[in-house]
């Protein structure tokens, strides 16, 4: 199994505040759960993580910055960044409190930017201009989506073949655009079959990020959670119209 990659984000996270003066002291990281109207305000369509109920967004906001993370567990927590970089990241919820804590930090410090999800039309207007964009960089390649993200699929199912792999149960097995929404069991064969991966940010937080991370294909992360550490760590992110 491969070590965790957040660990490793984690590790630098606690080398940049250390330097930056800011880690020892008693400055206060609050992660609250937002609702969805706070969140992404009224997107077109019904069928998005946070409208169902499936995911929240965390937000901690440092010196009035604030950064946010996906996660299926949430609650509330307060305290300083020194406990927030040592942190055992065992869970979805301590990964949702450190990454979201990395955005508004490594924000505030002007390493990290767009970490506040987009709202209403936001996301149907992002999508096509990813297929913009792998089109001018990548010409026509089979995508491999990570993630069930409904703007997305709609904008480039038209425009490339792709496949499309998801961890809700309730999405598995369905066709979206005629695709069929394929579950994490095959996500070996579908890494294999394609040529980009576009995966969602939010496998920072579920610690499967390092399994997108390949050497013979690239990857294009999407959305607002995983924007400091793709900045710190240089992976290639599309975000658009988050703030």
């Amino acid at each position: 199994m491969k070590e965790s990659i957040l660990k490793e984000v984690q590790s630098r996270a606690y080398d940049i505040w250390k330097s930056a003066g800011i880690l020892d002291e008693s400055i206060e990281v609050k992660a609250r759960t937002l609702s969805t109207e706070e969140a992404i305000g009224n997107p077109e369509g019904d069928d998005f993580p946070l409208l169902r109920g499936k995911e929240k967004l965390m937000e901690a906001e440092f010196r009035g910055y604030k950064g946010q993370a996906f996660t299926d567990r949430y609650g509330d927590f307060s305290n300083t960044l020194r406990e927030i970089a040592e942190m055992d990241l065992t869970n979805n919820f301590r990964r949702a409190i450190f990454v979201s804590a990395l955005n508004a930090v490594q924000c505030s410090l002007g390493n990290a930017e767009r970490t506040i999800h987009c709202k209403d039309e936001g996301p149907a207007l992002c999508a096509p201009q990813l297929g913009d964009y792998i089109a001018k960089e990548y010409g026509n390649p089979k995508l491999g989506l990570i993630g069930f993200q409904p703007a997305m699929i709609k904008a480039l199912s038209g425009r490339f073949e792709m496949r499309i792999v998801d961890l809700d149960p309730d999405n598995i097995g369905t066709v979206k655009c005629g695709i069929n929404v394929e579950g994490p069991d095959n996500t070996a064969e579908v890494l294999d079959d394609v040529n980009l991966l576009v995966v969602t940010g939010s496998t920072i937080v579920n610690d499967t990020i390092g399994n997108f991370l390949r050497d013979d294909k690239p990857t294009i992360f999407f959305g607002t959670t995983v924007s400091a550490a793709a900045e710190m760590m240089g992976w290639q992110r599309f975000c658009c119209q988050s703030s």
